[in-house]
């Protein structure tokens, strides 16, 4: 049953709404609405020219209207007088299909047809730096090996602890943060939840993370390689899937190998089948391969995969399986869409159990050390553009995601590409210039 948002308003005190949708690019995009028009924006959405924001759209097209789903709706615990709410975007009375809330509400739904319902919880790491964006926020930040460094943690406390009371607040269940693997990097958990709320509070968190670090004179960066050098972050998603009334995990069998049932493994080897397609998506960025293809960083591992391997209870592969019931992607990183990267893990997984994947060997060697000894599995992209060729062979996948989407993603992923390639470095100047 959808909340009232006029009188959420009123019992809240909240002045005013933002209701926000995520582009293809993963940018968050908002109007500010107040209270007392909330009510028609509720039904009819509000109006936005799409051609202006990362979406293949043109300035032909007629208003895109936001669609505010007023369950995800969010009261911000450091502006109480604001409410963000998710929208989804409609275009004719028709959704926009390559719109990426709309992409996963249709890849749930047709996951439900199976009996499927996945459940995530994401790992979201992100550097706090200076307001120009150039080096770390705390000069202090320097050991080899900063993981968990709890001198370097306190420092930050009030922007960590801050946020951590605002999703205490909330109700997400946080349960642990910490300073991560590389200086200047934080990691902050809370409780997995259905696919589409996982998405929302992904959404959110990094929303609230940037707006608190900003608040306290930072900047709030999830980029997959911010410093040369240092790890990057990454966005590790633990996947479940439970029955219709989320109180079976129909992933756990004790019976299995590690845990993991028969349809666990056939998700999983959907996952393996599709890795390098995926890759596109987990992995949206130039940037990205700066992570996942990294030289060893100061503190000795780079802790992203770069092969497309699974194990049990090791940080070195692509997967691994913790525990009974789920299983570990550690391939995303910072830069993954929160919509976008849900979607493409349900499309992966439903064609694996569908098709009755088989995930392959497991392999439960230092990948880092001995990785040179895996005969046979893929290695990931090297680059963004082998990345987005891989997606385009996958026609699967893309059918998974919705021919609409796919064809806008490429388009545009390989505008940015091109982009990139034709930008002018000092690198290049510096190793030619005088050959």
């Amino acid at each position: 049953m959808s909340i009232d948002l006029a009188n959420f308003a009123k019992d809240k005190g909240v002045k005013y709404f933002m209701i926000s949708y995520t582009d293809l690019f993963g940018g968050q995009r908002a109007k500010l609405v107040p209270a007392q028009a909330i009510g028609d924006m509720q039904v009819e959405g509000a109006g936005f020219a799409g051609f202006a924001t990362w979406l293949d759209l043109t300035p032909a097209h007629p208003d895109m209207l936001a669609v505010p789903d007023s369950n995800s709706v969010i009261q911000l615990p450091w502006k109480p007088e604001v409410a963000w709410v998710a929208a989804d975007c409609m275009m004719e009375d028709a959704p926009v299909a390559q719109a990426p809330r709309n992409v996963l509400s249709s890849i749930i739904a047709e996951a439900a047809k199976d009996g499927l319902h996945v459940k995530t919880g994401i790992e979201a790491e992100f550097f706090l730096l200076t307001p120009d964006g150039e080096q770390i926020s705390d000069e202090y930040d320097i050991a080899a090996k900063p993981c968990y460094d709890q001198q370097a943690v306190m420092r930050r406390y009030d922007v960590i602890a801050e946020i951590c009371d605002y999703m205490l607040e909330l109700g997400w269940g946080p349960y642990q943060n910490d300073h991560e693997d590389a200086n200047g990097q934080f990691e902050m958990n809370w409780e997995f939840d259905n696919v589409l709320n996982t998405a929302d509070k992904h959404s959110f968190f990094k929303f609230m993370t940037k707006s608190v670090a900003e608040k306290h004179g930072f900047r709030a960066t999830f980029m997959p390689k911010p410093i040369e050098g240092l790890t990057g972050n990454g966005c590790h998603a633990h996947i479940s899937v439970w029955d219709k009334d989320g109180k079976t995990n129909i992933f756990a069998d004790d019976s299995m190998e590690l845990g993991l049932s028969e349809q666990g493994r056939h998700f999983l080897g959907g996952i393996m089948k599709h890795a390098s397609a995926l890759a596109a998506i987990t992995n949206p960025t130039v940037n990205s391969y700066k992570r996942i293809n990294a030289p060893r960083t100061m503190s000795g591992a780079t802790w992203a995969p770069n092969t497309v391997t699974w194990t049990g209870n090791n940080r070195t592969h692509m997967v691994r399986v913790p525990g009974p019931g789920r299983f570990e992607l550690r391939l995303p990183d910072g830069a993954a869409n929160p919509y976008l990267l849900q979607a493409v893990i349900i499309a992966a997984g439903l064609d694996g159990v569908r098709s009755k994947a088989d995930p392959g060997k497991r392999h439960d060697i230092d990948m880092y050390a001995e990785g040179h000894k895996v005969r046979g599995a893929p290695k990931l992209p090297l680059n963004m553009l082998d990345a987005l060729r891989a997606f385009d062979r996958d026609k699967g996948l893309k059918t998974a995601l919705g021919d609409e989407f796919s064809t806008a993603y490429l388009k545009m992923k390989m505008q940015e590409w091109n982009s990139y390639v034709s930008h002018f470095s000092a690198w290049e100047k510096e190793n030619t210039l005088d050959i």
